[in-house]
């Protein structure tokens, strides 16, 4: 899988920026990526050195929209949790890219 196909988005809640100064970062990443992948794509996107990948696949959310009239269903999500060597903060914004 190409690496800039694995990582879909960082993950931006109160939760997840706590865990940020733990050394602890969360992603959106592609369903069909594996922990391998991910650990390559965020080395090389970021330049950093990962220590270790938890995924986790998240179930479609059904929801209710126009009072109970209609039923939409969103897409099930696929996240991990990388765990980067040191407490060096990470810039999301600040791409290393080398392929």
């Amino acid at each position: 899988m190409e690496i800039t196909n694995v990582i879909i988005a960082p993950v931006v809640t109160e939760k997840s920026t706590d865990n940020q100064g733990k050394g602890y970062y969360s992603f959106y990443v592609n369903p069909k990526a594996t922990k391998i992948d991910v650990k390559n794509a965020i080395a090389a996107l970021y330049g950093v050195e990962v220590v270790s990948v938890k995924t986790q696949s998240l179930p479609p959310k059904i929801r209710q929209l126009a009072k109970n009239r209609v039923m939409t269903k969103r897409p099930n999500v696929k996240k991990a949790l990388v765990m980067l060597k040191g407490k060096k903060p990470l810039d999301f914004n600040k791409l290393k890219f080398e392929k």
